[in-house]
């Protein structure tokens, strides 16, 4: 199941109690306060894992202690520092604050960590009170507690290509066939209701990874359908593929279809607009699929775009829309 978001409480460990203690051994005179301090909380560290692709983890289990610091014991012991608890989330995922909304940290690395709630200071035993003016103290300190808050995780896919298009595009058809992914595949509207991923291998050595984006209608920007809560996906693809259906629809056209999810790109976040575009034309499987892209072909000509006729049921012109991929997907990662 895909998640992709998620409420947690963190709180680190509280510190160890300081320990009040005297030396008292026979044949040892003026043994003096020898009690330690307490050992430090331990913190609670979310860390970027790129083998995780979902946030459902967090959704069984919300909140995340870390061990407490061990107490200060006789004979200068200074307690145990509490373990860490560690929680491994996507690589992509932003964490904020639950309260005002701030972005704490955005996790974009593998391996790449932040201290969510940090553990508390161990408190200081008897010893460290002792001076010349109080060679017997009995005063010491408890831990401090551990930071707790609550935060907001929310996960932004990081794919190299996101394909986007009306609901039966074909987008599930073209993913599994140029990836290894197994997406569900119906001839009913919105069967895609969670982003897919697939890597696309070409060659030995050249790879990307492409984001099926959950079909968007017109409105979608605004919350109809499905496409106001997944067009954050799209935010950290170098490269954007539309995919028209080219079968005459009533009312709509390959060029008007191409204009409405440019828009809804605009009214979502206006950069998203100037992303490196490729516009693939599917079902050409299809005779009225084929005419009608022969019609429209000068439109995305006109506006600078070169469109790819293919049909991701049989294959046909497949390929070369890979290779056109490639290429762009390449240029981006140099620049």
């Amino acid at each position: 199941m895909f998640v992709d978001e998620g409420k947690i409480h963190v709180k680190g460990g509280d510190g160890g109690r300081g320990c009040m203690s005297f030396r008292r051994e026979r044949f040892v005179p003026q043994g003096g306060p020898d009690g330690g301090d307490g050992g430090k909380g331990g913190d609670v560290v979310l860390r970027a894992d790129r083998n995780l692709h979902t946030l459902l983890d967090l959704t069984y289990r919300q909140r995340y202690i870390a061990q407490r610091g061990a107490h200060g014991q006789g004979s200068n012991k200074q307690g145990r520092s509490g373990d860490d608890c560690i929680v491994r989330v996507p690589v992509g995922t932003i964490v904020k604050e639950r309260e005002t909304g701030e972005v704490v940290a955005d996790l974009t690395e593998e391996g790449q960590e932040l201290i969510a709630a940090r553990g508390g200071r161990g408190g200081r035993g008897n010893t460290r009170f002792k001076s010349s003016t109080n060679r017997a103290p009995r005063h010491t300190e408890e831990g401090q507690a551990g930071q707790g808050r609550w935060l907001l995780l929310e996960l932004k896919l990081l794919a190299d290509v996101g394909i986007m298009g009306y609901p039966n595009a074909g987008k599930s058809t073209l993913i599994s066939r140029i990836s290894a992914a197994t997406p569900k595949i119906a001839d009913y509207p919105f069967t895609t209701v969670v982003p897919n991923l697939g890597v696309v291998r070409r060659g030995d050595w050249t790879s990307f990874v492409v984001a099926d984006i959950p079909g968007l209608i017109e409105g979608s920007h605004a919350g109809r359908g499905l496409g106001d809560r997944f067009l954050r996906h799209v935010e950290r693809s170098a490269l954007l593929l539309h995919l028209i259906d080219c079968t005459p629809q009533d009312g709509r056209s390959p060029s008007a279809d191409f204009e409405t999810l440019l828009n809804e790109l605009r009214l979502f976040d206006p950069s998203l607009a100037d992303k490196p575009t490729l516009v693939a034309c599917n079902k050409m499987d299809i005779p009225e699929a084929r005419a009608n892209f022969e019609q429209h072909r000068s439109y995305f000509e006109s506006n600078g775009l070169v469109p790819y006729p293919i049909s991701a049921a049989t294959g046909e012109g497949v390929e070369a829309l890979l290779d056109a991929l490639a290429d762009r997907v390449a240029s981006a990662r140099v620049q």
